[in-house]
């Protein structure tokens, strides 16, 4: 049961990139929430419950999936992601935005960017142990995306 809720159900096992479709659900509830309206303090509030549950799940489960498969920060892992990606739209649906999927898009790329190429300290975080290490890295690549979408908006509606 730990490897399935760690692999976001399995989002973890596809062939290909699992990271970026472990990192689609919160991308998807940020979607729906912004079409249909919903006020930008629900989107965060939304989002942190996301992060809060992607985090628990890792941590708690991780340690399972790193024993069966003898990597440290095994590919199927995405429950990591999940909360990041969850991080980069909860600092994003805290400002109002007209443009739904544009900020969409831009946070789940940024996020993906971020959280492959771990500029500093992204990568530093990822020494820590455990389930931890898996996760404290997403987190801040979706501090680092939120910001970054931010910063983007504000110059594009200044601009």
């Amino acid at each position: 049961m730990k490897r399935v809720l760690a692999s976001c159900f399995g989002l973890g096992r596809l062939p290909v990139a699992p990271g970026t479709w472990g990192s689609l659900p919160p991308a998807i509830v940020f979607v729906l929430m912004l079409h249909f309206e919903a006020p930008g303090a629900a989107v965060a509030v939304a989002m942190a419950l996301l992060t809060i549950v992607g985090s628990a799940v890792c941590v708690i489960c991780s340690p399972a999936v790193i024993a069966a498969t003898g990597r440290s920060d095994p590919r199927e892992v995405v429950a990591d992601e999940f909360a990041g990606q969850a991080v980069t739209f909860m600092i994003t649906g805290m400002a109002p935005t007209s443009h739904i999927w544009t900020t969409a898009v831009v946070g789940f790329f940024l996020f993906r960017f971020f959280d492959i190429f771990k500029p500093w300290p992204i990568g530093k975080l990822e020494k820590l142990s455990g389930g931890w290490g898996i996760l404290a890295d997403d987190l801040m690549a979706g501090v680092y995306a939120g910001t970054a979408v931010l910063i983007c908006s504000k110059l594009w509606l200044a601009g």
